[in-house]
């Protein structure tokens, strides 16, 4: 049940967001095995003087430089982690050609008692 945000910077079209919207939805179900149907996700578009990078770590940034928080449950492993990161790198950079110096992720762990996701029910814990 990953919770993504995805910020960018704005301007981009409509099929260039519901492209993103796409290929993360199937790094999650290639990577993670997510359920289908299991998209919870947003878009959050900023102006030029809102959206600041830098070159930290020798990565060279473009201004489509696209950030991607991740929450999901506490109980995926490190190599499950990384091969989404690999993926969504991957599937980005085929729809919409995102280069894969543009694409920085968090993933942010939380635990199940911690997810209510209807009903004020903590359904996982």
């Amino acid at each position: 049940m990953p919770l993504l945000q995805i910020s960018l910077r704005a301007g981009k079209p409509e099929a260039y967001r519901q492209a993103i919207f796409d290929s993360l939805y199937r790094a999650l179900r290639e990577a993670l095995d997510v359920p289908e149907g299991d998209q919870f996700m947003t878009i959050s578009e900023h102006h030029a003087a809102n959206f600041r990078y830098g070159s930290a770590f020798g990565v060279g940034r473009s201004d489509d430089l696209v950030y991607i928080r991740i929450t999901l449950f506490a109980s995926r492993t490190a190599e499950q982690k990384k091969a989404l990161f690999r993926r969504i790198a991957e599937l980005l950079g085929e729809s919409p050609g995102i280069r894969p110096e543009d694409v920085f992720i968090v993933a942010l762990d939380a635990a199940k008692e911690n997810w209510s996701v209807g009903h004020g029910l903590a359904q996982f814990a």
